[in-house]
């Protein structure tokens, strides 16, 4: 996949999420009993063959840039994650932190097609050489996917753009980038959460851009009354000006993790009798030397994800608890996700919650009919 660059944003700072989201930037939610929601793209970007992946962050990008060199750069031959103007400096410090950053001299993005334009430099090339496409991912989406045929396609088309979609009820479309097509395949309208949705497609959110294109459309919003946004500015943009934009189906399983009720529905799927993603389909980020089971039955616990080192006491049913947890003695966790190292006290019931790693509890919205009681 020479000339292809992946770029993937990672600016949010969480706010929806609630206590879930308080005190940790969100593209490291924990997510599935084994990773990070951030996690799930780049290991896509693995699997699809490529090199590297370039990261654009914004807020307590040290923090996350720390993070990912320590989890994923050395870890896999022949792949790394790139840290754009910062990657000399970790690049010089393999399996360590450096001390010391450059300092930021360019201003502060105001929304994902900003980060493209403020390190363009970075952007658009793949090694030493222009690149021919790149590829745009986000932070927050759950789902496995290998990008190659994608990416065959759009050669072959010779399109300005591919945009992934995927089917869903349209009652849910308006929470979503809503697209058309017609009967060639090509692209004939793009809305942004629309009011009153016409169709029951919506954009998947990663895409792929002719580079010289996007970089064009980039440089002609620059300066205009614009939202600094590729889904509200680049792509209507390119579609008016009659770019030949195709669109590229996701027909397995796809979630954007907007919300903590969006987060503990997407937790349920995995215990389903035919999960969403299997345990075997979701990167091994967190504590990946323990191992991990999905348990249809057994004392104390039933169709769960339970990690191997949980010290249970209790009862835990149609819930995932992450590695380093402890359920206390008669306490009962149901439809629950319990992050690493959290305690659920002795006696304790719970349902249809999210226990924090120091114990706090969120509760969920409660859709008992999908819960094995």
């Amino acid at each position: 996949m020479d000339g292809v660059r992946a770029v993937l944003l990672a600016g949010g700072e969480g706010r929806r999420m609630g206590p879930l989201g308080r005190g940790r930037l969100k593209p490291l939610v924990p997510f599935g009993g084994t990773s990070r929601l951030i996690d799930f793209s780049i290991a896509n970007v693995h699997r699809s063959g490529l090199r590297d992946v370039l990261l654009l962050s914004q807020y307590e990008e040290r923090r996350l840039m720390d993070d990912l060199h320590l989890v994923w750069n050395g870890r896999h031959r022949g792949f790394r994650i790139d840290f754009g103007p910062y990657d000399a400096v970790y690049r010089r410090s393999p399996g360590k932190l450096p001390e010391q950053l450059p300092e930021r001299i360019w201003p502060l993005e105001r929304g994902t097609a900003d980060a493209l334009l403020t390190k363009a430099e970075y952007v658009f090339r793949q090694g030493d050489a222009e690149a021919s496409e790149i590829l745009v991912l986000h932070a927050d989406h759950v789902y496995r996917f290998d990008y190659g045929d994608m990416i065959r396609e759009h050669r072959a088309s010779k399109a300005a753009l591919t945009v992934s979609y995927q089917r869903i009820e349209r009652r849910y479309v308006h929470l979503f980038g809503m697209v058309e097509f017609d009967g060639d395949g090509l692209l004939t309208a793009f809305e942004e959460k629309p009011d009153d949705p016409t169709s029951d497609l919506v954009f998947a959110a990663f895409c792929l851009f002719d580079a010289a294109t996007l970089r064009r459309y980039l440089e002609q919003l620059r300066g205009t009354d614009w939202q600094h946004d590729i889904s509200r500015d680049v792509i209507p943009a390119m579609l008016a000006g009659g770019e030949l934009i195709r669109g590229y189906e996701v027909k397995s399983y796809w979630e954007d993790i907007g919300t903590v009720d969006r987060y503990h529905r997407a937790h349920r799927g995995l215990l389903r009798a035919d999960p969403t993603l299997a345990l075997s389909d979701m990167p091994l980020t967190v504590a990946p030397e323990v191992p991990r089971h999905l348990v249809p039955g057994g004392p104390g616990r039933r169709a769960s994800v339970v990690a191997a080192d949980v010290a249970n006491e209790g009862e835990i049913v149609s819930s995932v608890v992450y590695p380093g947890a402890r359920i206390g003695v008669d306490a009962h966790v149901v439809d629950c996700v319990v992050l690493p190292g959290a305690r659920v006290p002795d006696g304790t019931h719970l349902a249809s919650a999210i226990v924090l790693e120091d114990g706090s509890v969120q509760q969920c919205e409660a859709e008992r009919e999908e819960v094995a009681l």
